[in-house]
């Protein structure tokens, strides 16, 4: 391997890419109990991995080395990761499999079309509706991973201090599926009008 493949590859926003999918069966291992330490240590995880996601592309661009391997291998980490904390969490009845089965579907259907796209050098640029998705996803993850109930307030003990994390992730993981679908739809016509030109 040559001096410039290997920096293509081996640089700062890749490797942490790397690490992000490096972290997948720590999370899936923690997340194997239902247990409420275990939950806070994977969430643990999975907020330093989802923090890893940002910090990847903003240095990739800052530093000016955007690579075609970190192009590929960025959402296929993000959605690898987000496959596994979904999958491993639905055993424990804490999220309805209709969702996840939406989430999981979207997401193969378009990482095949964006396949198809690129082999006909079509690039469709990731719409916001995608970003605000992936957020949701990320919040509502964290709090079915959490899944107790939590006082933050000093350990205060009383029940207007006391937040159930459930309750949280269900919330936001509503409105994640519903952009799920939304910007799902979205791509997709796109990606017909694109080809149909």
């Amino acid at each position: 391997m040559t001096a410039e493949r290997s920096s293509q590859i081996l640089n700062i926003p890749n490797i942490l890419t790397m690490m992000r999918i490096a972290a997948i069966p720590l999370l899936a291992a923690l997340l194997m109990s239902p247990s409420k330490s275990s939950g806070f240590w994977a969430a643990a995880v999975f907020a330093i991995a989802s923090i890893t996601d940002w910090l990847d592309g903003y240095l990739a661009r800052r530093m000016g080395i955007v690579t075609v391997f970190g192009k590929f291998l960025d959402p296929i980490a993000d959605k690898l990761i987000v496959m596994a904390a979904m999958v491993m969490i639905l055993p424990f009845g804490r999220v309805p499999a209709w969702m996840v089965l939406v989430i999981l579907g979207r997401e193969m259907i378009i990482t095949g079309l964006r396949g198809i796209a690129s082999s006909e050098g079509i690039v469709i640029q990731a719409s916001d509706l995608g970003k605000f998705k992936t957020i949701f996803q990320i919040v509502a993850i964290l709090g079915l991973v959490l899944h107790y109930d939590y006082n933050w307030f000093f350990g205060i003990a009383h029940p207007l201090l006391t937040v159930n994390m459930h309750n949280i992730g269900m919330f936001y993981l509503w409105i994640a599926t519903i952009l799920t679908i939304w910007s799902g739809v979205d791509y997709l016509a796109r990606f017909v009008r694109v080809l149909t030109r």
